[in-house]
């Protein structure tokens, strides 16, 4: 598959293949595509396996677009939207291992039921406690 043309929205990186089947991929997983601006979005070159933008340094491959996780799960979403919690010490006060929780971040695995909810469970109670602080 080949991507031939590219577009954004606010949210998503869309593109056509050759067969003009139209994809997208949420642009939380390419946070400097994210957040660059419209002139370096359309600075791009397509190449043999990917589209590259030199100048944010970014690529994606064309394959990515079939990736069945084009749209970040809730947990997914809640890392990466949240790049001011760091994962290492989160995962530490949680009782798992820090590359764990990296992989279900960034969809290299996928947590189980149980964990998932232990996960988010945790995250309440980090709320909480926010909620409850008194200067």
């Amino acid at each position: 598959m080949r991507i031939n043309e590219i577009w954004f929205d606010a949210n998503y990186i869309y593109g056509k293949d050759e067969n003009g089947h139209i994809l997208r991929q949420s642009l939380l997983w390419y946070p400097r595509l994210n957040a660059a601006s419209e002139e370096q979005r359309r600075d791009y070159r397509i190449g043999l396996s990917g589209i590259h933008w030199r100048n944010i340094d970014e690529d994606i491959s064309f394959e990515s677009f079939k990736y069945d996780d084009a749209e970040p799960r809730a947990l997914q979403r809640f890392f990466l939207t949240h790049k001011e919690i760091n994962v290492a010490e989160f995962a530490r006060s949680l009782g798992i291992n820090a590359t764990l929780l990296r992989n279900y971040i960034n969809g290299f695995k996928k947590p189980s039921v149980q964990r998932e909810q232990a996960i988010l469970a945790h995250i309440h109670k980090l709320g909480k406690e926010m909620l409850a602080t008194q200067f």
